[in-house]
């Protein structure tokens, strides 16, 4: 789940293990390089998404903002031309290319989002286990399999600390 400093006041989250990364993805021949770019195509996003709130933060006003229910509704929508351009997660580009091989690019990076386990607020025998678990996985490089076979890439370097955010239960 994204770490985020609301979240984190009702449950306890681990060390990150993910690095999800907010952008816009387009066809590669768009030629989307700016945040003004984005008012020229009709962009879709997942309703409430952190994608969502993304584009319409960094969209200059009069941008084409269509909501979808959810993640696979926007990637068709995408596909299908109903659209030109999406909010979208790590995982839309990979997506995107199964289908599509070559054809979609992520053209703006707005924002990372990193992820870790969540447990009961106040759970540390558990906190502890999982911390412990992701702790073996880095040092003997095991992360890196799961992160390629899953998200089509190698896995960043993850924060020591998240502002308003423990890792562990004190």
């Amino acid at each position: 789940m994204a770490m985020l400093p609301d979240r984190a006041k009702v449950v306890q989250f681990s060390k990150p293990d993910v690095a999800n990364v907010i952008g816009l993805v387009a066809a590669k021949t768009s030629a989307i390089k700016t945040d003004a770019d984005m008012k020229s195509v009709t962009i879709g996003v997942p309703r409430s998404f952190a994608g969502d709130i993304q584009v319409n933060k960094d969209a200059t006003e009069g941008t084409t903002i269509r909501r979808f229910d959810d993640d696979a509704a926007t990637i068709q929508a995408l596909l299908s031309g109903k659209i030109e351009a999406a909010g979208s997660c790590l995982f839309y580009v990979q997506r995107l290319k199964q289908q599509r091989p070559g054809v979609f690019e992520t053209k703006l990076e707005f924002t990372r989002l990193d992820n870790g386990a969540c447990t009961r607020l106040g759970d540390k025998p558990f906190n502890a286990a999982i911390n412990s678990f992701l702790d073996q996985m880095i040092a003997k490089s095991e992360l890196k399999v799961p992160y390629e076979e899953w998200m089509g890439m190698v896995p960043p370097s993850f924060p020591d600390v998240i502002e308003g955010i423990p890792f562990t239960v004190a």
